[in-house]
């Protein structure tokens, strides 16, 4: 099945024009992952980036101590990229890996910078960007400055759905706190309702 109505749905919201729409459309092509499948893996060169239709996906990097540290979480209508490798051709630092089975719109290098001639396509691709931007130094600054309970629910309210879907170990790597300590604010906040 290639039903392009979930892409349809997603660029419609930005009002492109029709003949544009089309356009954009035939630059994506679906792929499915299998849990675990790995969609851009470190020390390779990204050719694609995703739109996340549905399942759950995470970025993570090894530490020096080869720990396993989750860096970002993706979820349905999440672009999932690597920007730096995407972009400017080098290698990934990072592990993108599906945590569930994920339905996905991929699309080259090639066919994305043809879409740039679009003006609309442009504006949502830089505000993207600018979001992304955003919210990594937001968390990075959250790490150093808030305390853990604080993350953690701040992750609660924004995106319920990565609670509910992502092993706690990854959430917790996520919010730089170990599994033990997550599961400590879970039982204080359970028991202060």
């Amino acid at each position: 099945m290639n039903d392009k109505h979930f892409l349809s749905s997603i660029f419609i919201e930005q009002n492109f024009k029709k003949e544009d729409l089309e356009t954009i459309l035939q630059q994506y092509q679906r792929i499915e992952f299998s849990k675990n499948d790995f969609l851009i893996q470190e020390g390779t060169t990204a050719n694609f980036y995703y739109f996340m239709e549905s399942g759950f996906a995470r970025s993570y990097v090894i530490d020096l101590e080869g720990n396993d540290i989750s860096t970002k979480f993706f979820g349905p209508t999440d672009i999932v990229i690597d920007w730096h490798s995407y972009f400017l051709k080098t290698k990934c630092r990072e592990n993108i890996q599906a945590i569930t089975p994920c339905v996905a719109w991929k699309i080259t290098f090639e066919n994305f910078m043809k879409l740039f001639n679009i003006e609309a396509f442009r504006d949502v691709g830089r505000t993207r960007l600018v979001n992304n931007y955003f919210e990594l130094k937001t968390h990075s600054v959250s790490v150093i400055a808030d305390p853990a309970k604080d993350r953690y629910l701040n992750l609660l309210k924004t995106k319920p759905d990565i609670i509910q879907n992502v092993p706690l170990k990854q959430i917790a790597t996520y919010l730089g706190i170990t599994d033990t300590s997550l599961s400590r604010i879970r039982k204080e906040i359970a028991e202060q309702k």
